[in-house]
């Protein structure tokens, strides 16, 4: 049977991982700017009103992290408004919604893997955005799933790994913060995990299978770790080496301020879903190499 799915977002990493994901059973409708703008109420419920879906996956969001900073408000009408009105339009529908939130609703002064129910505290406007998101879902639409992840990176957009293989083709060596630790997590490992939840939710309406879960790639690393193993896996596709100059998040000063530990615990995830991504490190490899095989051709 075909699961039809609302994605809101048109070229977000994960809109793209789900595109290229979605097998012949199941119909991707993505939604963006400018027929649906978040923070539009309207705008919002009439185009999900017209998706015809059996489940809505929230996968747009503001996430210019610093740039949040000077712009509180409007991370706050995009991430916490605007998860507000997808969940009413949910609602409306009696439809699961499969939401997408972030480790930045934490401080990250813990020191071992967050779990669901680890008290939050965001130093960030853009972890404040996210939390308040969560926080209008939980009152608003009590089918849902709130799946929190951290590090995204994919063959698709901006993120980390495609700049680091862009410096490297200029630089030698290239100063990355090593003093804060989290889960690389390849989109398109999210992808197939919210294909699976979403069925799940259309298919139980277990109130177990709701509420909050940690989504991430197995394994932690630091940013430094994470741009070493993008370095080697491109020499090993014939790059030149790249060195990487550790470097502490003083050394490298951002208007928002990074939790140090952002490692999420994904026990939940594969107790209530059977899910449990790929180590980081393999996903890794697979997109660096798909990335340097593209860019070859």
């Amino acid at each position: 049977m075909t699961l039809r799915l609302a994605v809101t977002g048109l070229t977000g990493q994960v809109v793209s991982a789900l595109i290229e994901r979605a097998g012949k059973d199941v119909e991707i409708t993505a939604l963006g700017r400018p027929q649906l703008d978040l923070g539009m109420r309207n705008a919002v419920l009439a185009s999900l009103r017209h998706a015809r879906c059996d489940a809505i996956i929230n996968a747009a969001a503001y996430t210019a992290v610093d740039k949040a900073e000077s712009e509180a408000e409007v991370a706050m009408r995009v991430n916490g408004a605007g998860a507000a009105h997808v969940a009413e339009a949910a609602a409306e529908l009696n439809a699961p919604l499969l939401h997408l939130s972030t480790d930045y609703v934490f401080d990250g002064t813990l020191d071992r893997p967050y779990r669901e129910d680890d008290p939050t505290g965001p130093t960030s406007a853009y972890g404040r955005s996210k939390l308040a998101g969560e926080e209008h879902i939980r009152g608003i639409h009590p089918n849902h799933a709130i799946l929190r992840t951290a590090w995204v990176y994919s063959p698709f957009g901006a993120n980390f790994v495609k700049t680091m293989l862009r410096l490297g083709e200029t630089r030698e060596e290239v100063g990355v913060v090593a003093d804060q630790l989290g889960n690389p997590t390849n989109a398109l490992d999210i992808a197939d995990a919210l294909l699976v939840i979403a069925r799940r939710l259309t298919q139980d309406p277990a109130p177990s299978l709701r509420g909050v879960v940690n989504l991430t790639g197995q394994g932690d690393a630091s940013w430094a770790d994470l741009a070493e193993a993008t370095f080697e896996i491109a020499e090993q596709c014939g790059r030149r080496p790249v060195r990487v100059r550790r470097i502490a998040t003083a050394d490298y000063p951002t208007p928002a301020r990074r939790p140090a530990n952002s490692r999420l615990d994904n026990t939940k995830l594969a107790e209530r879903y059977g899910v449990v991504l790929p180590p980081w490190r393999q996903s890794l490899e697979g997109c660096v190499t798909r990335l340097l095989r593209e860019k070859a051709r």
